[in-house]
């Protein structure tokens, strides 16, 4: 399972039938977007979860179902880790001459 923010939902009027009326969300999974069949009705913003692969066919509807992620739950309440930032580079300081006085 996959923890993602929908940024959007997708409209594709010209699809397959094996489809349906099944609404589409683009979802961001760390700075990669993704497409996702919403099976709960998520709007922009949520955090949801979602799963992949057979699970995410046969959460959709069926395992004859073409999709690959499909969001199963909309988490109420998420506090995401805080970006990575760098550690601060250690410059050298500044030395003093030789005898402990600066000139």
């Amino acid at each position: 399972m996959l923890i993602v923010k929908v940024v959007k939902p997708l409209v594709s009027t010209n699809r397959i039938p094996d489809f349906e009326h099944k609404h589409l969300q683009v979802v961001l999974d760390g700075s990669t977007k993704k497409v996702a069949v919403d099976a709960v009705g998520a709007k922009p913003g949520d955090w949801v979860i979602c799963v992949s692969s057979s699970a995410a066919r046969e959460a959709a509807g069926s395992k004859s179902y073409p999709s690959d992620l499909t969001i199963v739950g909309i988490i109420d309440h998420w506090e995401p880790d805080p970006p990575k930032t760098s550690a601060p580079s250690s410059s050298p300081s500044p030395s003093k001459p030789a005898g402990g006085k600066a000139s």
